[in-house]
């Protein structure tokens, strides 16, 4: 079985295949087919087993069970299949049959261990990975949850805290962590697809006042800055990754759903875990400030060697963060591909160490603070293929204010594209031909909303809110409405009466030539447009609330299909040689 294949032909995953053999006792794993169907007889005296020891430990003594049947069987004596308790409530995230033993992958590497489950030591050995994560409650950052069926957004934050051993001599020794490393994470509605953009920490943004939990319970709020590195969203004046959550959301127009944060050593550890990850160079390095030695062609990097390639900024391209950023994309690229490759999902020495250094090298937030979350997390994206996955970067300008380029400023023209896509879960990549009708279809029944006579501007009558989009939207969006279109009966109605997510334009069936008229001035999409079942008078105006999406008059709200040729982009299946 391939690594695509897994969990789609009946089924089966290689994580499942450890079956019990009758003639020793002990269990074996099978990887051929008639393996995986075979029929087993039930035993019902097994040799007596040692359980697992728990890093660090030692054995816990013979099981009191033995790891449950795969799926579709039934134990010996019916009752209870083994995998099923975990901290919390049982049955969630474990797929079809309630299968515990998955191996989960986030954000190229960012998150992978094994759930392990059958009896008393898989449930210890589960509660002592409970005990690896370090739990953040972010004071209401964020969404509140993940949900079935919508898009998720995680951020991921690499720390240059100085936490772990050997680390000492690396990053700012005086700092309490910044925000060194960040990438969002949007994983499609349908979990076909998946875009990662990375912020660049030089950029010049403004961070929100923050509420941020206190250790005595209470909240304190860190006031807000302007025009500051973004990467001071983190671990300055007391900001915590709720900080950049909020910060993010800010400056992307988009809701992020949870945080996972891991330090250097997650680059050691999760890439000695899977046994190094494949990386190729175009030229011969020697950096001293990296510690980086290695001659061209490929290698396979680990520990800190591996630390060491994704810390440089002088090996490669001109020497700048941006650079450095597109190294660290091709690295998670390799590592999840390695750890989505048949020798790391066959590998139990592999699972058990992925599980570990994963663990310990996370903090989340509370939303995901546990095992079975994270689980249920995992669930929603194990179907990720890696030619699906779209690295890319922010796009940015130097920033004209400086003299000697220290810093950059967002690239609007090419930023607002990227954004509007990620906003509309439109894919950045050719997704399954059958997927991809399906997206046309239902593309095409939201334009046929658009379809129809246009009025005359003049004859547009409208009353514009603020719900949400930056301060003094509806006035501004006003004098544009009546003095570049020519919409002469707008008005102007101040503060919607509630915030909103998106910006909406509410219409009679009779004002349908009106709606289409200001959509196309607007640029809005067709899920904006929101009819009624009730003619309207004949005067009446039309309702438009500027939601959080609202960016400014004249830019539009409808996500192009592709990204503009000078956004780069690279996907994960793609072996990137960097030089």
């Amino acid at each position: 079985m391939d690594a695509q294949g897994r969990g789609r032909a009946d089924e089966i995953d290689p994580a499942d295949q450890w079956v019990l053999n009758p003639r020793t006792g002990n269990y074996e794993l099978r990887l051929d087919r008639s393996a995986a169907h075979q029929q087993r007889t039930p035993v019902t005296t097994p040799r007596p087993r040692r359980a697992p020891a728990a890093p660090g430990g030692s054995p816990s003594g013979p099981a009191t069970g033995v790891p449950g049947p795969r799926r579709g069987e039934t134990p010996p004596g019916g009752g209870r299949r083994g995998g099923s308790r975990k901290r919390g409530k049982a049955g969630k995230g474990g797929g079809k049959g309630g299968g515990r033993k998955k191996a989960l992958a986030v954000s190229g590497g960012t998150l992978a261990f094994l759930l392990v489950g059958g009896s008393v030591a898989g449930y210890l050995y589960y509660r002592h990975l409970n005990g690896n994560l370090q739990v953040i409650d972010t004071a209401g950052a964020g969404s509140g949850g993940f949900r079935k069926g919508q898009p998720i957004n995680i951020l991921v934050i690499g720390t240059d805290k100085r936490t772990g051993a050997g680390n000492q001599g690396y990053g700012d020794k005086d700092s309490k962590g910044h925000a060194d490393t960040t990438i969002l994470f949007h994983v499609s509605k349908d979990r076909t697809n998946a875009t990662a953009v990375s912020i660049p920490r030089d950029l010049i943004t403004d961070i929100p006042d923050c509420p941020t939990k206190q250790e005595d319970g209470s909240t304190k709020t860190v006031p807000g800055e302007r025009g500051v590195r973004f990467n001071t969203s983190l671990g300055q004046a007391g900001r915590d990754p709720g900080c950049t959550m909020r910060t993010v959301k800010q400056l992307t127009g988009i809701e992020v759903d949870h945080f996972m944060m891991a330090d250097f050593n997650a680059v050691k550890t999760l890439s000695t875990a899977v046994g190094g990850v494949p990386v190729c160079l175009g030229k011969p390095v020697n950096d001293e400030k990296s510690k980086l030695n290695l001659p061209a062609g490929e290698h396979r990097l680990k520990g800190e060697e591996a630390l060491a390639f994704v810390r440089t900024r002088h090996a490669f391209g001109n020497e700048s963060d941006l650079d450095r950023i597109k190294t660290q994309q091709a690295f998670l690229g390799s590592m999840m591909r390695e750890m989505k490759s048949k020798e790391t999902l066959t590998s139990p020495k592999k699972f058990l160490s992925l599980a570990e250094a994963a663990t310990k090298a996370l903090s989340v937030d509370s939303g995901i603070g546990s095992i079975a979350k994270l689980t249920d997390l995992a669930g929603e994206v194990k179907g990720l293929n890696p030619k699906n996955v779209t690295f890319t970067t922010l796009p940015v300008l130097d920033n004209p204010a400086e003299k000697i380029k220290a810093t950059v400023v967002v690239n609007q023209a090419l930023a607002q594209p990227l954004l509007s896509m990620i906003r509309e879960d439109v894919s950045l990549t050719e997704v399954e031909q059958k997927e991809k009708a399906a997206a046309d279809a239902a593309k095409a029944q939201q334009d046929a909303l658009l379809q129809g006579n246009r009025a005359q501007p003049a004859d547009v009558r409208v009353e514009v809110f603020n719900g949400g989009g930056p301060q003094g939207s509806a006035s501004t969006t006003l004098n544009w409405l009546q003095n570049t279109k020519g919409v002469s009966r707008a008005s102007n109605q101040g503060n919607a009466p509630a915030k909103l997510e998106h910006t909406t334009l509410e219409y009679a069936p009779n004002q349908a030539d009106q709606a289409r008229a200001l959509a196309d001035m607007m640029g809005l999409p067709s899920s904006a447009l929101k009819i009624g079942t009730v003619d309207a008078a004949p005067k009446a105006p039309m309702k438009l609330t500027l939601g959080a999406d609202f960016k400014g008059a004249g830019i539009s709200l409808t996500a192009p299909q592709q990204l503009p040729q000078d956004v780069p982009q690279n996907q994960a299946d793609k072996a990137v040689c960097v030089k």
